[in-house]
């Protein structure tokens, strides 16, 4: 099969199936922007775009759609380039709906099977509008304001073949005629690489070395911002740091933003926070490495006696299920894409999210307590080895979803071959 992968992040989600299914024969290639230059053992095309600002004024509730189909229109040229070019024809498209890149592919290929990943469509009530107050307002505007940033996630769906969400609640976040058409497939965690080790070990870029059995407690997200809960975690640290003088706090992540809206005042939202206890904390105990590269951050995971995660009820950090996956003792949001992964005491604990408190609370208890909690990190990684798996469980799933829409008469050929 010819199999055409599109993202503008390539690999992305596809960083082990791409590769997968060229081990396994089939002829694939990726279409990614220019700007992603992301090593690829996939065979890569790019694309240019040059993303016009859509004026707020004339586009109004259109404006998340003219930015989308703009680079979906991009991708399409691209596109027809590739085939009239190259006489390139897919049997198989496998693309992300999440910035429009997909939504014009069938006009350039109408026989191709278009497969979209479809990781979250927006609403106005019930996800991660209005769930902060603090930082999100609410009101009929916002709920407006929300429909209108999935006209192109809808027509992603609508002129696909089929769509792969990575858990269930976020396929449920679409709406129920399309929910048919969605396959629950998690993109998988490598738990022979996420793994236990008690001879782990991490070093800091200030050059301190943390090993197995220290008492470490992690927070770790692409950027430190409020939809991953970061506001919370720090409100809750001054009490952790007092009663548990040994501990020492890593948290990893950038100073950008990759959900939500900028802080006013040209501040980053990690330093806003930070501000806001600095004078509560010892600060020689807590590290910011910014963003780790990923041996680093599975040493970390190795090493950490407890894990803090918490999100909106949003996407799902694949850092969380790595940490499972490590064996450490996850202390989790109560919100609905964790609930899914984690259940309250078997598998790991969770916490309300705005429970500063009660934060604070669980987080000195499994601290102080590994020997009472260490059953908890036992049983997440066996959950994740059984239900998440990348090798034994994920991928051969997935392997075995795209190669069904090969073309017909082909050979089956075992997922697992």
């Amino acid at each position: 099969m010819k199999i055409l992968f599109v993202h503008q992040n390539y690999p992305g989600q596809f960083l082990y199936l791409g590769p997968a299914l060229a081990k396994r024969g089939h002829d694939c290639l990726a279409l990614t922007d220019s700007a992603n230059q992301r090593p690829s053992s996939v065979p890569v095309v790019r694309y240019t775009h040059k993303a016009e600002k859509a004026e707020p004024a004339a586009c109004r509730l259109g404006r998340n759609y003219t930015t989308m189909s703009d680079r979906g229109v991009t991708v399409a040229r691209a596109a027809v380039r590739l085939r009239d070019e190259r006489g390139y024809y897919p049997d198989v498209i496998f693309g992300h709906s999440g910035w429009g890149e997909t939504l014009f592919l069938k006009e350039v290929w109408p026989k191709a099977k278009l497969i979209v990943y479809a990781e979250f469509y927006y609403k106005g009530v019930g996800a991660d509008v209005g769930f902060d107050a603090e930082f999100s307002q609410t009101g009929f505007d916002q709920v407006m304001i929300a429909q209108g940033r999935t006209a192109h996630l809808g027509q992603a769906l609508l002129h696909a073949d089929a769509a792969v969400a990575p858990t269930r609640w976020q396929a449920s976040t679409y709406p129920p005629p399309l929910q048919p058409m969605i396959r629950t497939l998690f993109d998988g965690v490598d738990t022979q690489l996420l793994r236990p080790d008690p001879a782990a070990s991490v070093t800091l870029p200030d050059g301190q070395t943390l090993r197995a059995g220290d008492e470490v407690l992690t927070f770790v997200n692409r950027n430190l911002e409020p939809y991953r809960g970061y506001h919370v975690f720090m409100r809750a640290l001054p009490a952790v740091l007092a009663a548990r003088p040994q501990a020492r706090v890593v948290i990893v992540g950038g100073d950008a933003v990759s959900y939500g809206n900028p802080p006013k005042g040209g501040t980053g939202w990690k330093d806003i926070f930070l501000s806001e206890v600095r004078d509560q904390l010892d600060l020689s105990r807590v590290h910011f490495t910014g963003r780790l590269p990923y041996g680093d951050f599975v040493s970390l995971m190795q090493v950490a006696r407890a894990h803090a995660y918490l999100t909106y009820p949003f996407v799902l950090s694949w850092s969380m299920v790595e940490a499972m996956a490590a064996g450490v003792v996850v202390v989790g949001s109560r919100t609905a894409p964790v609930e899914e992964m984690i259940t309250h005491g078997q598998t790991g604990l969770l916490v309300d999210f705005f429970d500063i408190a009660g934060w604070s609370e669980m987080l000195i208890d499994t601290l102080a307590n590994p020997a009472r909690y260490a059953h908890l990190g036992q049983a997440a990684r066996a959950h994740v080895m059984t239900q998440h798996d990348l090798h034994s469980v994920c991928l051969p799933r997935l392997i075995a979803y795209v190669e069904g829409f090969g073309p017909p008469g082909d050979p089956v050929i075992s997922a697992r071959h």
